[in-house]
């Protein structure tokens, strides 16, 4: 297992990094006390499904169970795992606007300057020892996740993923998609007996869809225009995308074209394709003619 230190000045980020990094695959903690690691550890070991990447949140929180930090170090030694620290750094006139803006107290003490000085002192350790530190001073919370993301791309198990889902618009447009593509413009089998119980999983429906050469055409234009836009959709922090084909009941047309799209997208990215009324549409469709 890999483990991940995250820690730095309150205010710097670490929740964006850690929400970032949970995106990215890892399983993540925040505000582990550093006495609770060991068993952390070995809690990770006897997981159902094996983790291979984690990430914990330390930082000036623990003060209050009086820790030597140095002795994290130690257990992580003598566990022998991979483990590296990130340290999210920020400038003393940015952290104290943030707080100003935000209204909320500092951790370590009633006046801000104060509490900035004492954590700093605290966390140093942390910073000596870091393998990475990030100045978030001046830098988006979206560019946080792109330099995450430049850091640590390798260890992701998830990374960025398109979803291509079909559906029926009988039924409602998936409410999470981004992209919503109607096929009902072509031609729908459901009105050739021959095709009606088939679907657009199957030869003779598909063969029957894609006489249109309007289908194709539509086709290749939304892979065209996904394939440019998914690397601008990365830099703005996005790690999934949903592009939903939809047809009347969600069976044939839409299905097909789902299909289609995932075939020619899924070389160059990470795809997943969702059938979503494929099954209930083909139920009612049997329960409906055999009446």
């Amino acid at each position: 297992m890999y483990l991940l230190i995250v820690t730095g000045v309150s205010g710097a980020g670490k929740s964006n990094a850690i929400h970032k990094l949970e995106d990215m695959g890892f399983y993540c903690v925040d505000n582990m006390p550093c006495e609770m690691i060991e068993n952390f550890i070995n809690i990770c070991g006897k997981a159902s499904k094996n983790i291979e990447n984690a990430a914990v949140v330390i930082d000036s929180r623990e003060s209050v169970f009086c820790f030597d930090y140095l002795k994290l170090y130690s257990v992580l030694e003598n566990y022998k795992i991979e483990y590296e620290t990130l340290f999210l750094e920020c400038s003393d006139d940015v952290l104290m606007r943030r707080y100003s803006e935000t209204r909320r107290r500092h951790p370590m003490s009633e006046s801000i300057v104060d509490g900035i000085t004492k954590e700093r002192d605290m966390l140093q350790i942390f910073k000596d020892k870091a393998n990475y530190i990030i100045d978030t001073s001046a830098i988006k919370p979206n560019e946080l996740g792109a330099k995450l993301e430049e850091l640590f791309y390798k260890r992701s198990n998830s990374g960025f993923q398109l979803l291509v889902e079909s559906f029926g618009f009988k039924r409602g447009i998936p409410l999470e998609a981004d992209f919503v593509v109607d096929m009902r413009f072509s031609p729908n089998p459901f009105y050739d007996v021959e095709l009606r119980n088939l679907s657009g999983m199957d030869k003779p429906v598909e063969d029957y869809i894609m006489r249109d050469d309007n289908f194709k055409k539509v086709i290749d234009t939304y892979a065209e225009m996904i394939d440019m836009l998914i690397p601008q959709f990365k830099k703005q922090g996005k790690n999934r995308l949903m592009i939903a084909f939809g047809c009347t009941g969600g069976r044939h047309r839409s299905v097909c074209a789902a299909n289609k799209f995932e075939i020619k997208m899924r070389e160059k990215f990470n795809t997943k394709i969702i059938h979503r009324d494929l099954i209930n549409d083909g139920i009612e469709t049997k329960l409906r003619f055999e009446q």
